[in-house]
């Protein structure tokens, strides 16, 4: 079967490999995979008081051999490249026992490394034998298709999604656990289920509403939901028919997504209206020990070095705003100094009197 159009917004049941296979060439922007981790597991593990861990121990992620897996890898990474677009990207997900070794196949096939992201898990699952460290967290790679090809990367809304500060590559994020973990008669529906947290950075971050995510190992399908929940269209591909029919049951249970406006990724600031707080200082607009006014009766004083200080807390003027407002604050129009003609004025207004005035080429 040659699939002329894409199978939108569907779960397709079969092997990952053979059904990419028969997609169009760079037909998708983005691919999540969560392939087998090979843990090479050779028996149980039990907790102190003699109760059974419910581990990875599932056929799915049975290996003969490194080389085996490594085989395995190279087919699906080859065919994910077929696939996507020459300004897509990729982000895989591993454990110590696997990621490094996809992480040399991917540059093997040519994909560009751009991120290393180490998901921190918040509530690991202990070391019950005590004779290693508690493995707490798991290791994501993001790859460009083609290096130096322009690429989705949403800066600004990672940043708004971070109180205002740039996102870091460390996600401290808790496991799928509680209402979010799916059970079938108590029981893991699957084993390595992963947050709808997860899904949703990696999907506002590297996609736009109406774009095309491919997840070729879909489990129980977070990729799906998550990608439905914020606009974006999915295609699914899982091997197991009972993963497959959770998936469709899940996702088919979720409200239609909202107003697509809702969804769309804010503007980039203009970058010509960059400027540092600390020259509207060197060009004498303002001097140290200059009063700054926030809401009510807040004030801070201008100090020497560019930050400002109120009351106890010293830092930049956003800083300080978003402390003592206790919410994200943009400084430039929280504070406020006083013209010559006594009046209240938004230091914003400086900022662009300056970039007029000594930025302009």
């Amino acid at each position: 079967m040659t699939y002329e159009n894409l199978p939108l917004n569907q779960v397709v049941t079969g092997d990952c490999v053979q059904i990419m296979d028969q997609f169009p060439e760079s037909s998708v922007d983005l691919i999540f995979a969560d392939p087998p981790y090979n843990l090479q597991l050779t028996g149980d593990l039990w907790r102190p008081n003699n109760t059974l861990v419910d581990a990875v121990n599932d056929k799915w992620d049975h290996f003969e051999s490194f080389h085996e897996y490594d085989v395995f890898t190279r087919a699906w990474l080859a065919a994910c490249r077929r696939v996507l677009k020459d300004t897509g990207t990729i982000w895989v997900i591993g454990t110590y026992h696997n990621i490094h070794r996809v992480g040399a196949i991917l540059q093997e096939l040519d994909y560009w490394i751009l991120n290393e992201v180490v998901w921190v898990k918040l509530n690991p699952m202990p070391n019950f034998r005590g004779v290693r460290f508690t493995n707490a967290h798991e290791t994501l790679i993001w790859a460009q298709k083609k290096q130096g090809a322009a690429y989705t990367f949403n800066h600004h809304l990672m940043k708004e999604l971070n109180d205002g500060l740039q996102m870091r590559s460390d996600w401290h994020l808790p496991l799928c656990t509680g209402k979010e973990r799916i059970k079938i008669n108590g029981t893991k529906a699957h084993t390595t289920q992963k947050p709808e947290a997860l899904l949703k950075r990696v999907i506002l971050s590297s996609t736009n509403p109406g774009e095309i995510i491919l997840d070729p190992f879909f489990g129980t399908g977070t990729t799906g939901a998550v990608a439905h929940t914020w606009g974006r269209r999915w295609i699914g591909i899982e091997r197991d028919p009972s993963y497959v029919e959770v998936a469709r049951d899940r996702i088919e249970a979720l409200p239609k997504p909202g107003r697509l406006e809702e969804m769309i990724v804010p503007p980039k600031r203009r970058k010509d209206r960059r400027v540092p707080f600390s020259l509207l200082l060197e060009a004498g607009f303002l001097q140290s020990g200059q009063i700054l006014y926030g809401s009510g009766d807040r004030t801070a004083v201008i100090l020497a070095s560019g930050q400002i200080r109120s009351e106890k807390i010293v830092g930049s003027i956003h800083h300080v705003a978003q402390t003592l407002e206790n919410t994200p604050c943009n400084g430039w129009d929280y504070w406020h100094f006083l013209d010559g003609n006594n009046h209240l004025q938004p230091i914003d207004m400086l900022r662009k009197e300056v970039f007029e005035n000594h930025l302009e080429e």
